[in-house]
C-alpha cells in the first residue's frame, strides 16, 4: 500500500524552510528621553501634515498629496533604531518619512507648493523629494517601484561591504505587484541587507484588504522566497522599535532580507482628493481614540511623571511654530526660474 504524503500547512512549511524562526518581540520600555524624542518626533509629522492639508485647500499646494496622519509611529519607530548610513527609500505618503529622516520642515514645504528651495528646487512636488545627504531616496509615486530600487541600494551596501541597511517601504497595495516578487528573489538569493516594510493600513487606495488579497497576512508574503517575516503593531511605536531593532540586527548579522508588516492606520483618505467613502466615521473616531499613537506615547509620559500637561502643551507649541514656519517659508520663496525646465534632466 501506498505512502500518503502528509500535506503540510503553510506555517509548518515556513518553519521548515527557517523563515518563521524570528518572532515579534515584545514593544521595548523607553526611557524619559526616547518617550520624550519619539513625541517630539510623530507630532512634528503630524501638524506638518495637518498644514500640508490645509495648504492644498487653500490651493497653494497643487498635484497629488497624500498625508501620513495616523501613521506617525511606523517611520519614527524605525528611524530610531537606524544608524548614520542606513537607507531610507519609501512611496508616495512620503513627508513623514523626510522628517523623519531630518529633512527640514522648510525644505519639504517649499517642494510641495513648488519652490525653489525644495528638495528638489520645486520640480517634484509631493511626491518626488529626495536627500542624499540625508539618505532618503525618494518619494516614487509610481507604485511599488521603490521596491526594486530599494533592492539595489541593499545590493550596493553588500557590494561595498559598509554595514548599511537599505530599508524600504510599501503598502498593502503595492504588495500585489510583480516588481515586489522579483525584487524578493534576488534579495534572498544574494543575501541582501534590506528591510521590507509594509506600511498596512488596511485600504490601499480604497478598497479593504479583505476584499483585494487572497494572503491577508502580508508578513506571509516572502515565505516562498525564503524570506522571514513579523507583524508589529504598528501604532505602538516602542513596538516598532523593537522590531526595527531586531530587523536591523538581523541584516547586519549577514542573514538577508526580512519583512516587517506594520498594521497601521491612516485617518485621512488615500489623497487629498478622496472623501474615504468607502469606512465609517465610527471605524476611524474608534482607531483614534484606542490607537493613535501619539496620545498613547502623551499617556505614558503623565502617568510615569516625566511630563506634565503644561510642558506637552508647550512641546505643541514649539512644534506648531516650526510648522508656521515653513509654511510661511514655503508660500513666499520664489518659483523656479524657468531656465530650471532644462536642468537635472537624462539626455
Amino acid at each position: 500500500m501506498k505512502a500518503v504524503a502528509k500535506k503540510t500547512s503553510p506555517r509548518t512549511k515556513a518553519d521548515a524552510d527557517g523563515t518563521a524562526a524570528v518572532k515579534t518581540p515584545k514593544p521595548v520600555e523607553f526611557d524619559k528621553e526616547q518617550e520624550l524624542s519619539a513625541y517630539r518626533s510623530m507630532l512634528l509629522i503630524r501638524r506638518f501634515e495637518e498644514k500640508a492639508g490645509q495648504l492644498y485647500g487653500m490651493g497653494f499646494i497643487g498635484g497629488f498629496c497624500h498625508l501620513y496622519i495616523g501613521q506617525e509611529a511606523v517611520v519614527t519607530g524605525l528611524r530610531m533604531s537606524m544608524k548614520d548610513g542606513d537607507q531610507m527609500i519609501t512611496a508616495y505618503r512620503d513627508h513623514g518619512h523626510m522628517l523623519a529622516m531630518e529633512m527640514t520642515p522648510r525644505g519639504v514645504m517649499a517642494e510641495l507648493t513648488g519652490r525653489r528651495g525644495g528638495y528638489s528646487r520645486g520640480k517634484g512636488g509631493s511626491m518626488h523629494m529626495f536627500s542624499k545627504e540625508k539618505n532618503f531616496y525618494g518619494g516614487h509615486g509610481i507604485v511599488g517601484a521603490q521596491v526594486s530600487l530599494g533592492t539595489g541600494l541593499a545590493f550596493a551596501n553588500r557590494y561595498r561591504e559598509n554595514d548599511f541597511v537599505s530599508l524600504t517601504f510599501f503598502g498593502d497595495g503595492a504588495a500585489n505587484q510583480g516588481q515586489v516578487y522579483e525584487s524578493f528573489n534576488m534579495a534572498s538569493l544574494w543575501k541582501l541587507p534590506v528591510i521590507y516594510v509594509i506600511e498596512n493600513n488596511r485600504y490601499a487606495m480604497g478598497t479593504s484588504v479583505t476584499r483585494s488579497s487572497a494572503e491577508t497576512d502580508f508578513s506571509h508574503r516572502g515565505i516562498s522566497f525564503k524570506i522571514p517575516g513579523i507583524q508589529v503593531d504598528g501604532m505602538d511605536v516602542r513596538a516598532v522599535k523593537a522590531a526595527g531593532d531586531l530587523a536591523l540586527d538581523w541584516c547586519r548579522s549577514g542573514k538577508g532580507p526580512i519583512i516587517l508588516e506594520m498594521q497601521t492606520y491612516r485617518y485621512r483618505g488615500h489623497s487629498m482628493s478622496d472623501p474615504a467613502k468607502y469606512r465609517s466615521k465610527d471605524e476611524v473616531q474608534k482607531m483614534r481614540s484606542e490607537h493613535d499613537p501619539i496620545e498613547q506615547v502623551k499617556a505614558r509620559l503623565v502617568e510615569k511623571g516625566w511630563a506634565s500637561e503644561e510642558e506637552l502643551k508647550a512641546i505643541d507649541k514649539e512644534v506648531r511654530d516650526i510648522v508656521a514656519d515653513s509654511a510661511d517659508f514655503a508660500q513666499t520663496d520664489p518659483e523656479p526660474d524657468v531656465s530650471e525646465l532644462y536642468t537635472d534632466i537624462l539626455r
